[in-house]
């Protein structure tokens, strides 16, 4: 093989350098229909395995000549061979994404939103494969990491590369659509680990409680607090960073808002969502810097790669937030939820502790987008 595999660390910074990436995926289409890489200069094309076989010919002559030729397959096996059917063919400029669809949803950015008080800093994590987005807050050696994901390495390298100690972990809901990292990484860093008491549905491990109004400090500068936020989950809790920005987990995104079906209890939860996004944030200082807990599209990354926007654009700009009428808002709810996550459920089990299946078990049961928006 000619050309080295390609990490998805280097796919992703291609991607967010808005570099153009030429990808052809060769899973089955209903695969690659469900779920793909994207971006704003991202080319894909979907060619199953099967019929990569025996079209080689054919779909030589739609690939481009003078650009770098991805292939993509779920795991990173299929897409050797796949290189290899190309090489033999006369294709040079050719390799594949190592570890596949699966390591591409597990990989994590770490993107700089912005400076805090007395010299602390906030970064976004983002989770580029499954829409997810996670923080690191960091101030005179300390750190608190938000809506962590499980792959709780990325952060404790990162806060050692900055010199600066995990001291709390929080948690703005119980996720249903990936398994958090919040309590393990919580064990693993010795950090207390915050969770709203709201959203315990039997939690079988020990946490600090995160009410409203509660605030907690890092590095004795940069202060984080509590917005009871409910719609998403009966306990969803925002977070108030420095005065400057709010962390909306599930509840409020770019684009749309949070879906309050999770659970199996829509019709209680889109009263508080209506609440919540028409009622409590509006009373928020609209230039407030919104971060949500995932993202749905690219096109929600802004030219510096991180995702947010201030509230005031957002009550302008996002079609959820121009229907004030309560019973007309339930209606627009209902009418656009998407299909349920992949394993919410199962998901939902893990993340109260009652499961703890094996690593490639939870690989497995969170393939596939996000799907927590309406």
């Amino acid at each position: 093989m000619a050309l080295k595999p390609i990490t998805s660390q280097e796919l992703a910074q291609k991607i967010l350098g808005n570099e153009e990436v030429f990808l052809l995926d060769i899973r089955k289409e209903e695969d690659y229909i469900d779920w793909s890489i994207q971006g704003e200069n991202v080319n894909s094309m979907n060619v199953p395995f099967k019929q990569l076989e025996k079209e080689t010919e054919d779909i030589i002559k739609q690939l481009p000549e003078n650009q770098t030729i991805y292939v993509v397959c779920a795991k990173g096996i299929s897409s050797q061979k796949g290189v290899e059917i190309l090489e033999e063919a006369g294709v040079q400029n050719v390799t594949y994404l190592e570890g596949g669809m699966t390591a591409w949803s597990e990989h994590l950015e770490p993107m700089k939103v912005g400076d805090l008080s007395n010299g602390g800093e906030l970064y976004q994590f983002i989770r580029i494969g499954k829409g997810c987005l996670s923080y690191m807050v960091m101030s005179n050696g300390e750190a608190a990491v938000i809506d962590p994901v499980r792959i709780t390495e990325t952060y404790k390298n990162f806060a050692k590369e900055n010199n600066a100690v995990i001291k709390y972990v929080l948690d703005t809901h119980l996720h249903a659509d990936h398994i958090s990292g919040g309590k393990t990484l919580a064990e693993q860093t010795e950090a207390d680990y915050y969770f709203p008491s709201k959203d315990d549905e039997g939690l079988t491990f020990n946490y600090s409680n995160l009410d409203d109004g509660e605030t907690i400090t890092v590095g004795s500068s940069v202060e984080i607090s509590a917005f009871y936020s409910p719609g998403h989950t009966v306990g969803s809790t925002s977070f108030i960073v420095d005065n400057k920005y709010l962390m909306t987990g599930d509840i409020l995104f770019i684009e749309s808002v949070g879906r309050p079906d999770l659970a199996g209890k829509a019709d209680d939860w889109v009263d508080d969502l209506h609440q919540t996004l028409y009622g409590r944030f509006e009373d928020l200082s609209k230039d407030l810097i919104v971060l949500p807990a995932h993202f749905g599209e690219m096109k929600e990354i802004n030219e510096n790669g991180t995702v947010q926007d201030k509230l005031e654009n957002l009550y302008q700009k996002n079609e959820r937030l121009q229907v004030e009428d309560e019973e007309k808002f339930k209606h627009m709810v209902a009418d656009n939820l998407p299909p349920q996550p992949n394993s919410h459920e199962e998901i939902r089990k893990i993340n109260m502790g009652k499961n703890n299946p094996e690593e490639e078990e939870q690989r497995e049961m969170e393939v596939g987008p996000n799907r927590c928006a309406v």
